[in-house]
């Protein structure tokens, strides 16, 4: 068995009994490995968000809280692929961490066989940038996400093309993709206006903790010329 289809079985394993424990060492005896390779393996589903806790004693050992886990997933292979290309797209958005830790929570709960198609399906699945880029991808900031979501004025150190750095306060309205880039749109009070900045030119953002009335963010403020502007719901429409 390889590392892949182990993890998934020991969510499974001790899905199956939860809230009973399994001690590492049941665990390792079960699939024929050391305890030391259990506790890796466990290790590294915690740290990717499986809410596994390790209960002390002589009773005691690993057990996951059915309560804050997916259900078992009835993706097919296209499906998985899918779900595994859509979030793979986000590796330089400011939602690059969430992505990668909700693609291992799912894949903890694929079928295994499923998952052993789709991933090498996947493999065959490139994304190209625009552009040339030497070393990883440049990320946007993970916390334009946060202050989406909670409405705090952004402090932010924006860099401009000709690597000239302003500090500015920005009220964030919403964030836009294009290509590999990722921009956060809000009102700037320095230029009192609608500003978008590019994710990846923004060297420092810290929420001050002020959390202005939201503006309302209308599509057709952002003065898009070409390409079709969608939202990321369910159905992909159009604002």
């Amino acid at each position: 068995m390889n590392r892949t289809d182990r993890l998934y079985a020991l969510v499974e394993e001790l899905r199956a009994v939860a809230p009973r424990p399994r001690s590492a060492r049941w665990l390792a005896e079960k699939f024929s490995v050391s305890s030391r390779t259990i506790e890796r393996d466990l290790s590294a589903l915690q740290q990717s968000g499986v809410p596994i806790w390790a209960e002390p004693g002589r009773t005691g050992g690993y057990c996951l809280d059915p309560v804050h886990t997916l259900a078992p997933l009835g993706l097919n292979v296209d499906e998985a692929l899918a779900v595994m290309i859509s979030l793979g797209m986000l590796a330089t958005s400011p939602f690059h961490a969430a992505a990668t830790s909700a693609l291992r929570k799912v894949v903890a709960v694929m079928d295994g066989g499923t998952l052993r198609e789709s991933t090498d399906l996947a493999t065959r699945i490139h994304l190209l940038n625009e552009r040339p880029v030497a070393g990883p991808p440049n990320k946007a900031p993970e916390s334009i996400a946060g202050v989406l979501r909670t409405g705090e004025v952004l402090q932010i150190t924006y860099v401009d093309r000709n690597g000239t750095p302003t500090e500015r306060e920005v009220e964030p309205m919403g964030c836009v993709g294009k290509g590999s880039h990722w921009y956060l749109i809000g009102w700037c009070r320095l230029r009192d206006g609608l500003r978008a900045f590019r994710g990846d030119r923004i060297s420092a953002a810290e929420p001050t903790g002020e959390r202005p009335p939201r503006r309302i963010l209308r599509p057709e403020d952002l003065g898009i010329v070409y390409g079709e502007l969608r939202t990321v719901g369910p159905d992909g429409k159009q604002p």
